[in-house]
């Protein structure tokens, strides 16, 4: 498809006072990470993101600038604001800062945390194709009734009635307009631009995109991440190079200064060791099997591209990583210094929380020796359906 510049919007401004908690409802968290993070991640993997734009509480802004610190390196402009007192303030100060051209804006409740990198990407492919407004959206499966007080007044025919959901897209120069020509205050965008005169249409959403709100809805939200829930082990072990010219590959990232490692690609152990785990754990097979030695287009090959490869097989099989544990095994590099970069980069391409640690063999067999590098990685990923 046509290349196109997105811009993805993430809201995390609002109190989430029916949540219980005693912060706003995007820092509570779920599974380990809070409730923001997780809709980083997924939004990090977006196909074609240039830009990811963060609206957050005047309380939280020092919390979120050392993230997005993190995240700058990752080759997406990201950006902090300070969020209104209502979404659409919040939707508008995003937008004051939104990069040149940008084709396509995604705005996202961050509440709705465990809503697929795929949906993203659908609702990013119908705006693109269509030149409109799209919502993603579920049908109404409980009778709907009208009231007052208490008593019910009728029954109103869901036929005709979806759930909206998030994230909404829009061609950016029709947001920043109805935005800007905006009179009154809106319950979503797709509503507000279509008071400006444009045109929304659907796609199919998804029921695990559910908005978090009450502490009901982050028990049902915990109950979905272990729903069809699957592990996988991988590991990968590459002798050092005496090919100077070489430099040493971890994670995706480049570690200047130490010695590369030999392979038919890269040589990256911890991508390796995660592609083999993400593999074990979907049930479809190995690097190897999938990104052999006997396939020339993969000499030299990055450890994101096998990444990448393995998410595609992930989605087209209908599963979807929850989160990654990975461990080097080795005397050198030191990991700790960018062990959050490295995290953070491994979870902007995975779409999910990446755990990195690093241990030795304390002296003893090959690694010990000083000879090469190893990492063993776990994963979950869970069954979300098939990709269309």
């Amino acid at each position: 498809m046509t290349p196109r510049a997105v811009a993805v919007v993430l809201l995390a401004a609002g109190r989430g006072e029916r949540l219980g908690a005693n912060q706003p409802k995007a820092f509570v968290e779920l599974a380990g990470k809070s409730l923001l993070e997780h809709s980083i991640y997924r939004a990090l993997a977006t196909e074609n993101l240039r830009q990811l734009i963060i609206a957050v509480p005047e309380s939280h802004l020092t919390q979120i600038l050392e993230l997005e610190n993190q995240l700058d390196s990752q080759g997406v402009d990201i950006r902090v604001v300070v969020g209104g007192a209502t979404r659409q303030q919040s939707v508008s100060e995003a937008l004051a800062v939104l990069a040149g051209g940008i084709d396509i804006v995604l705005v996202h409740d961050s509440a709705r945390a465990l809503t697929s990198t795929n949906l993203f990407n659908r609702v990013a492919d119908a705006v693109f194709e269509n030149q409109i407004g799209v919502i993603p959206a579920l049908a109404v499966a409980d009778t709907i009734k009208k009231y007052r007080g208490d008593l019910v007044e009728e029954t109103i025919d869901r036929a005709e009635l979806i759930r909206a959901q998030t994230p909404q897209g829009f061609p950016a120069e029709l947001i920043v307009k109805a935005h800007v020509a905006a009179d009154a205050d809106f319950t979503d965008d797709a509503s507000l631009v279509q008071a400006f005169g444009g045109t929304v249409m659907m796609v199919p959403g998804e029921e695990v995109a559910m908005k978090i709100t009450t502490a009901e809805d982050l028990e049902t939200a915990q109950g979905y991440l272990l729903s069809g829930a699957r592990t996988g082990i991988g590991s990968d072990l590459h002798r050092f190079t005496d090919d100077a010219t070489k430099t040493l590959q971890l994670g995706c990232l480049e570690w200047p200064g130490h010695r590369g490692l030999e392979g038919h690609s890269d040589g990256d152990v911890i991508a390796h060791s995660v592609v083999d785990a993400l593999l074990a754990a979907a049930g479809l097979g190995d690097i190897g099997s999938n990104f052999g030695v006997d396939r020339p287009e993969f000499a030299g090959a990055s450890g994101e591209v096998f990444l990448r490869g393995t998410l595609e097989l992930l989605n087209k099989h209908g599963f979807e990583p929850v989160n990654v544990s990975v461990q080097l095994i080795g005397n050198e590099p030191k990991l700790s210094p960018r062990r959050l970069e490295l995290e953070t980069h491994l979870g902007s391409i995975i779409g999910a929380p990446v755990s990195v640690s690093a241990t030795t063999t304390d002296g003893l067999g090959f690694l010990g020796n000083d000879e090469g590098l190893a990492a063993i990685a776990t994963s979950l990923v869970r069954k979300v359906g098939f990709s269309s």
